[in-house]
């Protein structure tokens, strides 16, 4: 009679495989969306300052930060394999559809989403405005390529997954995690070329932390986003065009010309202090917005309040004040509410509340 040797033993192997499997079906389940950028990114020899963005494969860079897996079961897909300058709307419409597809789906439980730094703060302000869950979605990026001496790619992801599988983490809107902080998409901004704690959040602060996967939250954002957002891409196809021009001394209306010429729908000033510019270009302005097109100031100085009426006079010229957004995010917040409206006092409740 043959007989299994030393039975107890498989029977106890097997135990212990069955166990790990249900272990592992308990963890949270996070999908971690491609896109590219410098954390996918390549050098072409090894200490080359320059490199490739957007070069690996996402089983590359899941491969690259082990331990993720005692924290979530995680699933990748490749959406893009661009740099985020090359950030498009092909692209962000892809990238969001995809995501409130799977949010829907009770077997996710949050979502990664890889990025370059350049274009990340608009891709989360823009994701924070047409996401239709409150499960955790979290932008990541690295500010060194994946092939560099010393890359924060792998420990940035690490951390993003953790706070994607955080319960705790729920109707938090968008957040971005880099160099151990965590951000609300509406309030982050790239402030630096090259420095590794290049994002900050300069007129609220950060959300919290994410430290080797444990989370810790000082505040929450108070602002409207994803569930509680009017905005939406049912049944859009492309986004309205809108420009950025960029006022300084001596400038004229030739820029705001030239952008009403290309069929602009709306118009963001990066303007001087609290959204100012020359009289030149205000006229310019003034005149587009008589055509139609929608206004909205912002200021290029990096942190403050374009409020109402303080400079400009607002009321009369049909002017929008982007209040907190910087001219990027103005132009996300001004293309996604002009599918709704053209009108500048509806816009402006927009710009109130998101």
């Amino acid at each position: 009679m043959n007989r299994l040797p030393n039975t107890p033993f498989v029977i106890l192997g097997l135990a212990i495989l069955v166990a790990a499997a249900a272990a592992a079906e308990d963890l949270p389940h996070v999908v971690v969306l491609a896109t590219g950028g410098t954390i996918a990114g390549a050098q072409p020899a090894e200490g080359d300052p320059g490199y490739k963005a957007g070069s690996l494969s996402i089983d590359s860079l899941i491969a690259a930060a082990p331990g993720m897996d005692k924290i979530a079961r995680i699933t990748g897909e490749q959406i893009a394999s661009i740099g985020s300058q090359d950030m498009n709307d092909e692209v962000w419409l892809k990238l969001a559809r995809r995501a409130n597809q799977l949010l829907a789906t009770p077997e996710v439980d949050g979502i990664v989403v890889t990025h370059g730094t350049d274009t990340l703060e608009e891709t989360a302000y823009f994701l924070n405005l047409v996401i239709k869950s409150d499960k955790p979605v979290v932008l990541v990026g690295s500010m060194r390529p994946a092939t560099s001496t010393s890359p924060d790619g792998p420990l940035n992801l690490y951390n993003a997954v953790a706070v994607a599988a955080d319960p705790a983490a729920r109707g938090l809107g968008v957040t971005v995690v880099s160099n151990d902080d965590l951000f609300a998409a509406r309030e982050i901004q790239k402030t630096n070329t090259t420095d590794l704690q290049t994002f900050i959040s300069p007129n609220r602060g950060q959300l919290g932390e994410a430290y080797y996967g444990k989370v810790w939250l000082f505040n929450r954002p108070i602002n409207r986003h994803t569930t509680s957002s009017e905005l939406s891409l049912d049944g859009v196809e492309a986004l309205p065009r809108v420009d950025i021009v960029y006022s300084h001394a001596n400038a004229d209306g030739t820029m705001v010309e030239a952008a009403v010429a290309a069929g602009a729908k709306g118009i963001v000033l990066a303007g001087v202090g609290d959204g100012n510019a020359t009289k030149p270009m205000v006229d310019a302005l003034a005149a587009a917005a008589k055509k139609g097109v929608v206004v909205v100031r912002s200021s290029r100085v990096g942190s403050g309040i374009v409020r109402r009426n303080i400079e400009v006079d607002d009321d009369t010229l049909g002017f929008v004040a982007s209040l907190e957004l910087n001219p990027q995010k103005a132009r996300v917040l001004l293309r996604l509410a002009l599918l709704e409206t053209a009108e500048p006092a509806e816009i402006q409740r927009m710009f109130d509340e998101y």
